[in-house]
């Protein structure tokens, strides 16, 4: 597949060698860790000092959804808190639309959470004693906002996250799942062009959180914005975001789309991470394929052109079902109507087992 060329103003995000180190003697930590390359373990029987997040380097694009998953203590809420400066870094620059966190005032610091940065919280934190309205208003409310362009944009909000029907209630009216889309509402009222998430979703029940996930997706992507959405749950992760970052003991481990961790897990770690997920919707045709003149080396006898095709976005579980109605023949797959590979009964295979196919040349 081609990859866009991204420019510099596709970055909204820009974190580079982000490090934050908790304890007293976090400096002279830091200053440790980069002179003598003392790792977690050393910087704590050392310095008494937590290393929370380790040598972070991401950017987040104009209109994806970035998911950060790692288990407790992995640094992932950490990093995300980093990212509109609610913590400082102990090293390292973060850039919001090219501008440097550390560099701002703090009137420059609150311009940028109010008007550009939406957050939502696994505790949405609504205010008990005010409707449903004027909580999703409130951002606006402490910006200075006129009451009635305030409730406008606040209306519309509400709108898109269903609760057209609840302006007037209270949150204690209202189920987890309904609270969470007021804060989601929140944060959308203030029309930011980045939404950072933590962990919104772990409370609730398994049914309403999957029904959230879509219609969170659904929305951002609706809407343009871009987000930042923290995890436990690669299924979550998966299901929501358009690349994943992988964290463990502060260090980010991957980043890649869940297709390209699947197939090519960086570790033993991810790797056993990603062991029982199901690749049959998530690996997709161009990444079993054996590319064409590989395969025409091997079968020059077969024609390609009599082959049953598909684009590259077939997933393994269309790739299945033809490969079973046309007797374990070859599958080619086309671009701009012209074959670009072959998938065999053996590189689908090794797609449903989750290895790369590159070298898979047999039919």
């Amino acid at each position: 597949m081609t990859t866009a060329v991204m420019n510099a103003e596709d970055i909204l995000l820009d974190c580079r060698s982000v490090w934050k180190i908790f304890g007293k003697k976090a400096p002279t930590a830091m200053k440790a860790v980069i002179e003598r390359g003392l790792g977690k373990r050393d910087v704590l029987q050392e310095f008494g000092c937590v290393v929370g997040v380790s040598d972070a380097s991401i950017e987040i694009r104009r209109g994806e959804i970035f998911c950060i998953m790692g288990l407790s203590g992995s640094g992932k809420s950490t990093l995300i808190r980093m990212l509109n400066r609610l913590i400082d870094p102990t090293s390292g620059e973060i850039f919001v639309k090219g501008r440097s966190l550390s560099q701002l005032t703090a009137a420059e610091l609150r311009e940028i959470r109010s008007r550009h940065i939406g957050m939502v919280f696994q505790s949405v934190a609504l205010l008990p004693n005010r409707s449903v309205l004027e909580n999703a208003a409130f951002g606006l409310e402490v910006r200075g906002v006129p009451k009635a362009e305030r409730q406008r944009a606040a209306e519309a909000s509400l709108t898109k996250v269903g609760l057209a029907d609840w302006m007037q209630r209270y949150p204690r009216e209202l189920s987890g799942g309904m609270q969470q889309r007021v804060g989601l509402a929140r944060a959308l009222t203030s029309d930011p062009e980045i939404i950072l998430m933590d962990e919104p979703f772990s409370a609730l029940d398994p049914l309403i959180r999957r029904q959230l996930q879509d219609e969170f997706r659904q929305l951002t992507k609706e809407l343009g914005k871009s987000a930042v959405f923290i995890t436990h749950d690669l299924d979550e992760a998966i299901r929501i975001g358009d690349r994943i970052a992988i964290m463990k003991d502060g260090c980010i481990i991957q980043v890649g789309t869940a297709e390209e961790i699947i197939l090519n897990p960086a570790d033993a770690y991810v790797a056993e991470f990603v062991a029982g997920i199901s690749r049959l919707h998530l690996i997709k045709a161009h990444s079993v394929m054996v590319p064409l003149a590989k395969y025409q080396a091997g079968n020059a006898n077969v024609d390609v052109t009599a082959l049953p095709t598909v684009s590259q976005a077939a997933d393994i579980d269309e790739l299945i079902d033809l490969t079973l109605a046309h007797e374990g023949t070859g599958i080619a797959v086309v671009e701009d109507g012209k074959a670009i590979g072959i998938v065999t009964p053996q590189s689908l295979l090794l797609g449903v087992k989750g290895s790369s196919t590159t070298d898979a040349a047999r039919p």
